[in-house]
């Protein structure tokens, strides 16, 4: 059966405008970046969290023709694609503030939760972000 996640993806409507935000602001890294000639096959991941890719991927070919391509975009836009990515942190005020000082912008400030400390973000595409400090993580 089924014993890991290896990748999941965001749907980005500019692959370079991606990199800037989930490496240059959020602090991910590059863990695979090739010209397969259809596509750009794009990942990033938490540093030292190998196993756990997020494919960056452009709305087209193969997996959609352009009408449909030019309509998941315009939903992305919009926020349609709902919650894409959440991530922890060991600080969430501390990483709130150096995100914003880094330019990032928030839909939600730290808040107390009954699991932790959340808050939300949406990246330059309009993909739904979560970061979390869970109760009793150091």
């Amino acid at each position: 059966m089924l014993n890991g996640i290896n990748i999941s993806h965001v749907f980005v409507a500019d692959q370079d405008k991606a990199l800037d935000f989930y490496v240059g602001r959020l602090g991910l890294e590059v863990s695979n970046d090739q010209d397969l000639g259809f596509m750009r096959w794009l990942t990033v991941r938490v540093p030292g969290q190998p196993g756990r890719d997020i494919l960056l991927e452009k709305p087209g070919p193969p997996a959609m023709d352009d009408a449909t391509a030019r309509q998941t975009r315009e939903l992305v836009a919009k926020g349609a694609s709902g919650f894409t990515i959440g991530f922890t942190t060991a600080d969430c005020r501390k990483t709130y503030e150096a995100l914003l000082a880094k330019g990032v912008e928030f839909t939600q400030e730290p808040v107390e939760q009954p699991y932790g400390i959340d808050m939300g973000l949406r990246d330059p595409f309009g993909n739904h972000i979560r970061i979390v400090q869970l109760k009793g993580a150091s």
